[in-house]
């Protein structure tokens, strides 16, 4: 694995800090999983909480960027500031929590709104997943770059549905007629993971509405440094983005 840019050093400081994290979660795993809350069709777990401190105290001892993470928001800001680490300390917390082993730790850098690096940790896998846009992406160390299919008929997309969809008829007939193009669609329950499967050419491309932005910031990253594409606007509310991101064909 060999990278040439500035941003070298800051993913060094993402990858030290998601190592860190998941030493915390396989930990958390091996022990009973503690659910804090469980609203409507969403999950909050103590090792969330946990992990954000760890990865949260790491990179803002080692960088000044702002940073903005799941569970406490914008944890550190200054309007000087034009990079901002974006954190999800476990994305896929109802998988960790279920025995379904698609979930990771997801860390991207951004910079006046597009991403510069993303660092995805699927620990369970012992896959450590890197990218800077502009350079390339790799898998331990291995490059790792999107397919070339080009006709939707013969592609995978991967979606889902995120913790405050709307689930009416309208919606999910839209959703449907969306997706019916493709050849297969999955819904693997983590964004960051999903994302990862376009990057490595597993699948062709990602959609999803009103999904956070530290479920999706490390993963366009990878995408786009692994040969993507992406495009996103706002959601319905602050931190939420309509994604869609794929090999680019």
């Amino acid at each position: 694995m060999t990278y040439n840019s500035a941003f070298k050093k800051d993913l060094e400081i993402a990858i030290q800090a998601a190592r860190l994290a998941s030493e915390l979660l396989i930990a958390a795993k091996q022990a009973d999983v503690k659910i804090n809350s469980s609203i409507g069709k969403d999950i909050k777990l103590e090792a969330d909480v946990e992990s954000e401190k760890l990865i949260v105290k790491h990179l803002s001892e080692n960088t000044p960027y702002n940073i903005l993470s799941e569970e406490s928001g914008l944890v550190k800001a200054s309007d000087e500031q034009t990079l901002r680490w974006i954190v999800d300390p476990l994305d896929g917390s109802l998988n960790f929590s279920r025995d379904f082993d698609m979930y990771g730790i997801s860390i991207g850098l951004w910079n006046n709104g597009e991403p510069v690096l993303g660092v995805i940790y699927d620990f369970n896998h012992q896959k450590l997943y890197t990218g800077i846009v502009g350079e390339a992406a790799f898998c331990n160390g291995d490059r790792i770059y999107v397919s070339d299919i080009t006709d939707k008929k013969d592609s995978i997309l991967t979606t889902g549905f995120p913790v405050y969809s709307d689930f009416s008829q309208e919606t999910l007939l839209k959703f449907v007629t969306g997706i019916q193009a493709y050849k297969k669609v999955r819904l693997l329950g983590s964004a960051a993971l999903s994302l990862i499967m376009v990057a490595k050419g597993s699948m062709e491309a990602y959609t999803e509405d009103d999904i956070a932005i530290w479920d999706v910031a490390a993963g366009l990253a990878i995408v786009k440094a692994a040969g993507g594409s992406y495009s996103y606007s706002e959601g319905s509310g602050p931190n939420y983005l309509k994604v869609y991101a794929s090999n680019g064909q």
